[in-house]
């Protein structure tokens, strides 16, 4: 008898052996008398009676069945097992965690880029990472559990991946926006983009609860235009190149040594010279003028006993040389 009694216990539980799982159904719907129920961290457990949810458990722990949990399940509490008399329930676990899921382009979006030469668009990719957790067990249920077994963040995936090029060319879209520095409005892009994906899964109840764009990529030819212009950029800024290159043989050749360092050293020598001989031809410009000025001018009073000169060099009262 006590061989037949163990035949006929069941544990109902979820080893979760498949981490991006959001949702496993129980195989065996016969519940028998003496059966356990097994809820680990992060799960949740959902009793079904033909296709109803007759009760919810949500706290981890070892619970017996007949005791713990019949007496709370809407239309079954009342049951009451036999020797021949199982009850018949499905139970759904939910993975309650949140699942961090990789994404990336499957296809180059085509940008509109007429005035560059390319007549069919600028392809670009994206790539970054999501978050999704189950939101709503009771739409989950109709919607999904219905008619799967399980349900995992791949199956997730597919569906984001599947708008992700529409809704990517819509928000990279929005006036104002360089299509060659897109990573500047990532954030804003991601933002709008998870708020309407958020929309779309809450309608088979899951949560899209974060969307991150890490980097876009652009075509080879676009990224040398790009280093080309950033290049003469900074070489047309002479004082920043010069400075530039200065830091940088300071570093790499410990002040010189170096070919970069000696590099540095001529160009800064050049700069200093030119900048001494222009001084020195606005000092001997100014000399000349400044001598006139200081040989030539004549006071209107003599300094000594302050009568008028009217112009001459000596005065007229006191003999005073004024000039």
């Amino acid at each position: 008898m006590g061989f037949l009694g163990k035949q006929l216990l069941n544990v109902v539980e979820w080893k979760q052996e498949d981490e991006n799982a959001l949702f496993w159904k129980w195989d065996n719907d016969e519940i028998k008398k003496g059966s356990r129920l097994i809820i680990r961290p992060g799960q949740d457990a959902i009793f079904l009676h033909n296709g109803k949810i007759e009760g919810e458990f949500a706290d981890d722990g070892d619970y017996d069945i007949e005791s713990d949990i019949i007496p709370f399940l809407s239309t079954l509490k009342a049951f009451k097992f036999g020797f021949n008399t199982p009850m018949r329930a499905e139970v759904l676990f939910v993975n309650t965690k949140e699942l961090l899921v990789k994404w990336g382009t499957k296809n180059a979006i085509n940008l509109p880029a007429a005035h560059l030469g390319l007549p069919g668009g600028m392809p670009i990719r994206a790539f970054g990472t999501f978050s999704c957790a189950v939101a709503d067990h009771e739409i989950l249920i109709e919607k999904i559990a219905g008619v799967k077994k399980t349900f995992t963040v791949d199956d997730v995936k597919e569906r984001i991946v599947s708008r992700l090029d529409q809704l990517l060319m819509k928000w990279i879209g929005k006036e104002g926006r360089d299509m060659f520095n897109l990573q500047m409005n990532a954030y804003d892009i991601a933002n709008g983009i998870q708020e309407e994906l958020d929309t779309e899964m809450q309608k088979i109840g899951i949560g899209i609860t974060s969307f991150n764009i890490e980097s876009f990529s652009y075509p080879e030819e676009i990224k040398k235009m790009q280093e080309k212009a950033a290049a003469q950029s900074m070489v047309g800024d002479v004082n920043k190149y010069q400075q530039i290159a200065f830091a940088d043989s300071m570093t790499n050749g410990n002040g010189g040594g170096s070919v970069a360092g000696d590099m540095a050293s001529m160009q800064m020598g050049m700069v200093m010279g030119q900048q001494m001989v222009a001084n020195m031809q606005m000092q001997n410009q100014a000399a000349p003028q400044m001598g006139q000025a200081a040989g030539g001018a004549v006071p209107k009073f003599c300094p000594n006993c302050g009568t008028p000169t009217n112009g001459s060099k000596f005065c007229g009262n006191c003999g005073t040389k004024l000039a």
